[in-house]
């Protein structure tokens, strides 16, 4: 049986709420990125082209730190790694998570949460932070998506 691990960045709080659901429906572990430096209401403010999170998207070599770190990450063969959609892709500290780790033979499976946009280029963009992963399609799924849902969804990679 595969060991799971769900981690995730929220900025708001809608991402944590999936993910815990999420790791319900897998009966994985939960493991909360938190970046270095929280991000204020100022700082997500999409709409200001200087706002912090506006400038990290403009810059995809752009890498947060991350405050924390998960504990034993070769005990893990499958990564489902959430976040809310920015700019139709993940936030860059998303590629400093992924990049943190070896994950060399892992199964990376992305899910997201969105107002209204889809997963646009994001695989494109993650791929270079797991070289030697198997990155799987990911979803957005609404923030109220269901234990049912999510466990019908990760059941579909019949892992």
């Amino acid at each position: 049986m595969s060991k799971i691990l769900v981690a995730y960045f929220s900025a708001s709080g809608v991402t944590a709420g999936l993910a815990k659901r999420l790791a319900s429906a897998v009966d994985g572990d939960l493991h909360e990125i938190v970046p270095e430096k929280p991000y204020t209401a100022a700082d997500l403010d999409w709409m200001n082209k200087k706002s912090r999170s506006s400038i990290e998207m403009n810059d995809k070599s752009f890498r947060p730190a991350i405050a924390n770190k998960v504990p034993d990450m070769g005990k893990y063969d499958v990564l489902y790694i959430g976040f809310p959609i920015w700019w139709y892709i993940a936030p860059t500290i998303i590629n400093t998570f992924l990049e943190t780790y070896d994950l060399e033979g892992k199964t990376v499976i992305p899910f997201a949460t969105s107002g209204s946009s889809g997963m646009g280029e994001t695989n494109a963009e993650l791929k270079v932070s797991c070289p030697g992963a198997v990155l799987k399609e990911g979803k957005r799924f609404n923030a109220d998506a269901d234990v049912a849902e999510l466990k019908k969804w990760a059941d579909s990679f019949r892992l």
